[in-house]
């Protein structure tokens, strides 16, 4: 591998840990929007996956203000069921179509969820709610670790408090992306010669993550919601400039 492609890998861990320090979710999303440009998706997805995990790992200390197994089950419940689906797909997934539909779909959700806060909270949907967004969470999650973006856009729809809904997404994205990893491994997908390419994703977003992890302790809880939906509408903006050229090739 060239240096320039390692340059590429470092930035993108890099970015994504402290987007990930900072919000909690959002590493998969942040890496993917910039090694799309260089690297095959299924090499892309392992590493945004694994750097994900080992994020999640980090700052798994954190997630118990506002921590309820209750609140969670559902997630999860949803997440285990669309979990497997999603790794079904990645192997036989047309990449740029996926990334094209995605990024317009945050492009448009996202900029509109930043008045969310006015307007009154949803309050249909309960856990049946809680759980179809898990399963798509988990989905996402087996196409390339986007474990957080499905629950934490219908977290701030339902009101949940910023604790509360750092704590269902951290812990979500740890349970989700364990699994997906497991499932990577046990399909071939992770072979030795990531190895390598692993042992420069961790200490790269190291300490960003930390980083960003301190600034989250001060933040209030609009800034909160303004950045990560910030964040996710550039995510999306750049997987379309990625994917749409491609698109139009064909």
């Amino acid at each position: 591998m060239t240096a320039e492609l390692v340059g590429v890998i470092v930035l993108g861990a890099a970015l994504a840990g402290f987007v990930q320090g900072l919000s909690g979710f959002g590493f998969s999303m942040t890496a993917m929007s910039i090694w799309a440009w260089a690297l095959e998706p299924r090499l892309a997805a392992a590493l945004a996956v694994f750097g994900s995990l080992t994020g999640q790992l980090l700052s798994a200390a954190t997630v118990r203000r506002g921590f309820g197994w209750r609140r969670l089950a559902p997630f999860l419940a949803g997440g285990l069921a669309g979990l497997p689906l999603g790794l079904w797909i990645l192997p036989r997934l047309d990449v740029p179509l996926f990334k094209a539909t995605l990024g317009a779909i945050l492009l448009v959700v996202c900029p509109l969820m930043f008045v969310a806060p006015r307007l009154p909270a949803v309050r249909r949907g309960g856990r049946a709610g809680d759980a179809l967004a898990g399963a798509a969470g988990g989905l996402l999650g087996g196409l390339g670790g986007i474990t957080g973006v499905v629950p934490a856009l219908w977290c701030t729809v339902r009101g949940f408090a910023k604790d509360e809904q750092r704590a269902v997404v951290q812990n979500f994205n740890l349970a989700m992306l364990a699994i997906a990893f497991a499932g990577y491994l046990a399909t071939g997908l992770v072979d030795r010669a990531m190895l390598p390419l692993f042992a420069i994703v961790a200490p790269a977003m190291l300490v960003p993550a930390l980083l960003g992890a301190r600034l989250y302790i001060g933040i209030s809880e609009q800034a909160f919601r303004r950045i990560v939906l910030g964040l996710l509408t550039a995510s999306g903006a750049a997987m379309l400039v990625a994917s749409v050229p491609i698109l139009l090739r064909r």
